[in-house]
């Protein structure tokens, strides 16, 4: 792809589109509306997947037989324009099995949409907190290989592609599962590409409370880091089953590291795990994630790994050559900013508001309810 969007919009509709990216040839194409129309017959209500705040994201199946999620903007203002633009030249740009690639897009007069490929078994959220947390998929072996892929996949963001790329809203409904249960980070909307030689930037922030990194939440100051942190967060979500943020009784909101942060002082690993799990998982592998965890939540984001060296800890080794930490030391969200969060009971499915500080809106992955034959 084109280093701009207005370059992509000139395009002939049946023109493809290729780029190489670390050894790895990527294809893109673009599609009529028409084609998409049909595909998802007539973006219809039965065919939606979810509905966010920039638009709806519909599941189809082209001529060919090919299944696909078509995510259709609402509106054409210019923050959704701006959003459409940065997806587009992020997916046209990665190539790893752990991100979520561009199959294609469609721009017309007053339309933008982006084209994925289907994934069967919808978002990590649905299986954590949604309509399949009860069936229990999530075996101790797929958390594992979900942890592990979704940071390979953010190491390859970070270290592998050029410019390096900043999610920015890392979450458990922004992480995708194939039919295989293999992970894939998706949503690049709010992704922010760093020049060569920059460490950190200072921006609106946007994400989504509860995965935010305190430095970026309250002052704006984004790095890979932050993104570390968020996985962190993740991380704690994946061995929990808890969620980022939850409701006690009377209103009062808790962070998962609060909850866990005594556990974790006490060594009391094993209370830490999913009771949907049964007891059934590695103990020293929950044990060495735990501790990666808290690594990556720390306050400080000097003190965090990287993402290499998080994946080589996930794996069972220790770059940085010492005994990891058993504690959190992690920033709590002050009242203001908890008071943002409008998650309740029945958002389950939904994946919490992504945070805009003008305007709050969420990703249209963290809405995927319906699975299609």
């Amino acid at each position: 792809m084109g280093s701009s969007l207005s370059g992509c919009c000139g395009l002939n509709n049946t023109e493809k589109g290729a780029n190489m990216v670390a050894g790895a040839r990527t294809s893109w194409r673009i599609f009529t509306y028409k084609e998409l129309e049909a595909a998802t017959n007539g973006f219809s209500e039965e065919n939606k997947l979810g509905e966010g705040g920039f638009g709806c994201v519909y599941w189809g199946k082209t001529n060919d037989g090919l299944q696909i999620a078509v995510k259709k903007l609402k509106a054409m203002n210019s923050k959704a324009e701006m959003e459409f633009a940065v997806e587009v030249e992020v997916l046209g740009r990665v190539r790893h099995k752990n991100l979520l690639g561009l199959r294609g897009y469609c721009v017309g007069t007053d339309q933008r949409l982006i084209v994925y490929d289907y994934m069967p078994n919808l978002s990590l959220l649905s299986h954590l907190h949604g309509q399949f947390a009860a069936q229990v998929h999530l075996d101790w072996r797929r958390r594992m290989k979900i942890v592990i892929g979704s940071a390979e996949g953010l190491l390859y963001l970070h270290h592998e592609v050029t410019p390096h790329i900043i999610h920015r809203d890392i979450k458990a409904s922004n992480i995708l599962l194939d039919s295989d249960f293999e992970p894939l980070v998706a949503d690049f909307g709010f992704a922010k590409l760093i020049p060569e030689g920059v460490s950190h930037m200072t921006t609106r922030v946007k994400g989504t409370l509860g995965y935010l990194a305190p430095e970026y939440a309250m002052w704006g100051k984004v790095s890979e880091s932050c993104d570390v942190y968020s996985f962190g967060i993740l991380l704690l979500e994946i061995l929990t089953g808890r969620k980022p943020i939850e409701k006690l009784p009377g209103g009062v909101k808790r962070t998962i590291t609060e909850w866990a942060e005594p556990l974790i002082i006490q060594g009391k690993f094993k209370d830490l795990a999913d009771p949907k799990l049964g007891g059934n998982f590695n103990e020293n592998q929950l044990t060495q994630a735990i501790n990666v965890a808290a690594l990556c939540v720390q306050n400080d984001p000097d003190k965090r790994p990287n993402m290499k060296e998080v994946v080589s800890m996930l794996k069972g080794y220790d770059p940085r050559g010492k005994v990891i930490q058993n504690r959190i030391e992690s920033a709590k969200y002050n009242d203001e900013l908890l008071a943002l969060d409008q998650t309740s009971d029945d958002d389950d499915d939904n994946g919490g508001d992504s945070c805009d500080m003008e305007k709050n809106g969420y990703s249209v992955f963290g809405s995927m309810e319906v699975q299609k034959k």
